[in-house]
C-alpha cells in the first residue's frame, strides 16, 4: 500500500515561488509513475504535471509550462513540484498521486490512471 503526504503549500505573492513536496511510503516506489493535480473551489480536478518511473520523462499542462518543474528522488522516496512565477489563477489544493505499478504507459496525464492520492496541500496566491 502506497501512502502519500504533501507539504510545502502556503500563501505567496503573485510572481513568487513555492516548492511542493510529496513524501511517499510503501514498497518498490520506483515502480510508480507520479503526478501532481490541483483542484480549485467549484472547479474540476485538473492535471498539472507528471513524471515517469525513472524520472526520464516529464509532461506538463499548458498552464504550467515554463513555470513548473516536476522531479523525483527515488532514493529519498520524495517527489517535488517547483512552482515559479505563481499567478492569481494558480491557487488550489494540490495533490500528488501515484499510478498503478502495472500501468503500461510510462507516464499519464489522466487522473483515472492514478491509484494513490495524497490529502493535498493548499496554495494561495495574493495579488
Amino acid at each position: 500500500q502506497v501512502q502519500l503526504v504533501e507539504s510545502g503549500g502556503g500563501l505567496v505573492q503573485a510572481g513568487g515561488s513555492l516548492r511542493l513536496a510529496c513524501a511517499a511510503s510503501g514498497p518498490s516506489l520506483y515502480r510508480y509513475a507520479m503526478g501532481w493535480f490541483r483542484q480549485a473551489p467549484g472547479k474540476e480536478r485538473e492535471f498539472v504535471a507528471a513524471i515517469s518511473r525513472s524520472g526520464t520523462n516529464t509532461v506538463y499542462a499548458d498552464s504550467g509550462k515554463g513555470r513548473f518543474t516536476i522531479s523525483r528522488y527515488n532514493t529519498k522516496n520524495t517527489w517535488y513540484l517547483q512552482m515559479n512565477s505563481l499567478q492569481p489563477d494558480d491557487p488550489a489544493v494540490y495533490h500528488c498521486a501515484a499510478t498503478s505499478p502495472i500501468l503500461p504507459a510510462p507516464i499519464s496525464t489522466t487522473d483515472r490512471s492514478y491509484d494513490y492520492w495524497g490529502q493535498g496541500t493548499q496554495v494561495t496566491v495574493s495579488s
